[in-house]
């Protein structure tokens, strides 16, 4: 259980430039704690075009500047060689199977919370807290859950399921509590040069990007058949099966319809990209999920999970968690809602929660 007396424990705060890891540091040193700040340099250079669209000198200077504002060490950890290894190969190798990955889900769970958790402990700290909006509870038996944050806005437990119970044991969400309104009013408070600052949009430390010209610099074009699911006709010609998700609407290249096609289903053996009228389009909906890797924070709780009938779950970010049920088939896990999910995707992760607890989730298959 998290020290009573922070004056003797030691944190590193993952600064991203940005007002909420900022503010984070700001009430963990009012708390007591001795406080590092930590900028973690995950990507540079000009490779795939990004440079532009991926300010990390701007994103450091904002760190530093907040770390001098406020009276506290500043470090930088370069992490670069294995955030390419883990987070954007991954990203390149999902796409060219067809599917939609979750980079944000990764990066966390290859970067912040395991090489930041196992460097920040090895030199010296008692933990490590990051800007997420989640809160971390104990139970009477000593061990941490994870719950929603208080803002269910900004809420991001959707990015943290694969956290183990002792990684998030170590870690600490000090604006988990708070309304992003309330974050940026203390912002102000701490006269912090970044209070202003927005929100950053896009691949977790790489920034905005534009997905389609990244992914083309490493995937060759593959030009294949729009079909129209409904009536079978060929109604457009696709770049290639890899560079469209499930629900996509722009970037189809097919004018003059009333009411505008979706992208409904992918063929990806034949090439073929099926598309249907209306965003509400019911072969875009589905109530049985194939779960891939499934995680637990607490792997005890299976069984417990298995026959539980509140369990809930969200197919993505900000998307309202519905009630359904886990099914253990051999070795292979399937969720299945109450009602039918609109554009569930392959390769993005469906999580679990029971009320406001985020229990753990795997990848769509």
């Amino acid at each position: 259980m998290d020290s009573i007396n922070n004056t003797n424990k030691t944190v590193f705060v993952g600064l991203s430039g940005g007002v909420d890891s900022a503010v984070s540091a700001c009430l963990l040193k009012e708390q007591g704690y001795h406080v590092v700040g930590i900028f973690m340099k995950n990507w540079s250079g000009d490779d795939y075009g990004l440079q532009a669209d991926c300010p990390w000198e701007v994103d450091q200077a904002d760190a530093e500047a907040v770390c001098k504002t406020i009276g506290i060490e500043f470090r930088s950890f370069n992490f670069e060689k294995e955030y390419r290894a883990k987070v954007v190969e991954y990203f390149f190798n999902e796409y060219q199977k067809g599917r939609t990955p979750n980079p944000d889900v990764m990066c966390n769970k290859e970067i912040k919370f395991k090489l930041f958790l196992e460097k920040a402990l090895e030199m010296g700290a008692d933990y490590i807290a990051t800007g997420h909006y989640a809160i971390k509870q104990y139970d009477a038996k000593g061990n941490p859950h994870l719950f929603k944050g208080a803002d269910s806005n900004k809420d991001q437990t959707y990015f943290l399921y694969n956290l183990t119970s002792e990684q998030l044991s170590r870690t600490l969400f000090p604006v988990g509590n708070l309304e992003k309104s309330q974050v940026r009013k203390l912002a102000q408070q701490y006269k912090l040069p970044n209070a202003n600052k927005p929100d950053s949009q896009g691949i977790c430390f790489i920034g905005e990007i534009n997905v389609l010209k990244f992914l083309m610099k490493r995937i060759p074009e593959k030009p294949g058949d729009i079909l129209d699911i409904d009536t079978k006709a060929k109604v457009g010609t696709h770049k290639g099966i890899y560079f469209y998700t499930i629900g996509q609407r722009d970037g189809l290249g097919i004018g003059g319809q009333i009411e505008p096609y979706y992208v409904v289903d992918k063929d990806i053996d034949n090439n073929i990209l099926y598309v249907g009228h209306g965003r509400e389009h019911p072969a875009m909906h589905k109530a049985e999920v194939q779960l891939e890797n499934l995680h637990l924070i607490n792997p005890n709780l299976e069984q417990n999970i298995l026959q539980d009938t509140d369990l809930s779950a969200s197919v993505r970010y900000r998307n309202q968690p519905n009630l359904g049920k886990l099914i253990k088939d051999n070795m292979e896990y399937k969720f299945i809602f109450d009602k039918p999910q609109r554009a569930i995707t392959s390769g993005q992760s469906l999580v679990l929660y029971r009320d406001s607890e985020c229990l753990g989730g795997g990848v769509i298959v």
